[in-house]
């Protein structure tokens, strides 16, 4: 494996959904850059596709691979690396190759109800939140407002939910660092009284760190809450 932070995880082929899915049939790829931006932050953006680490990934054709590549590689998902050395991480590398194959919904479905990882998980949700049609939100995010499994967003930080994660997803614009792609105020409205009809509240809990601000600035929301 290439991964450039995370620690290694003993690999995991076999693992299904709990759909019930078999395997997959292997996925071309399309290269380092196909001019397409799939609603990343341009520095952000940048970055991923001037990393040693992508241009490893973009090597990889085969879906399944990659996902045994976040298994093994990805301990949390910020879209910055973390200490002195500043570059994009291994998940959002991870993140934008799966950009690049443009997924069917099957290939989502198999991230976002892995059962070996939150990590895989968390990806699949963060794919789902930057390139499918914000109409759809509520088909790919309702099931799991209130999923229970817990996973640190942040390295080294406090636990939080999958359930807390997908609602900040839909609650909040900035994700750490960065910033989501705008979703329309009328279906923001409608996920947002759906997670308020479920007995949650309609404000963020910072399970994407304080977002927002360049590489390197300070994050004001810390995750801890569910």
């Amino acid at each position: 494996a290439w991964g450039t932070e995370g620690k290694v995880r003993r690999r995991s082929r076999d693992a299904q959904s709990s759909s019930g899915m078999a395997t997959f049939i292997p996925i071309a790829g399309t290269g380092r850059d196909n001019g397409k931006s799939y609603n990343m932050e341009r520095v952000l953006r940048s970055n991923i596709l001037n990393s040693d680490y992508f241009v490893q990934l973009s090597k990889i054709e085969d879906f399944m691979d990659l996902v045994d590549e976040i298994y093994n590689e990805v301990d949390h998902v910020e879209p910055w690396m973390s200490g002195n050395a500043r570059g994009p991480s291994t998940a959002f590398c991870l993140l934008y190759r799966l950009f690049t194959m443009e997924l069917d919904d099957r290939n989502v479905n198999h991230l976002i109800r892995h059962r070996d990882s939150p990590y895989i998980r968390a990806i699949g949700f963060l794919y789902v939140r930057y390139v499918r049609d914000p109409k759809e939100f509520g088909r790919w995010f309702d099931p799991f407002f209130k999923d229970d499994e817990e996973f640190a967003p942040m390295p080294g930080g406090k636990n939080v939910t999958i359930g807390a994660f997908v609602r900040d997803l839909v609650l909040d614009q900035y994700y750490f660092e960065t910033i989501f792609p705008r979703c329309p105020e009328v279906t923001r409205r409608a996920l947002v009284d759906r997670i308020v009809k479920l007995g949650f509240g309609d404000k963020p809990l910072g399970c994407g760190g304080g977002g927002g601000g360049p590489p390197g600035g300070g994050g004001g929301k810390g995750a801890g809450s569910r």
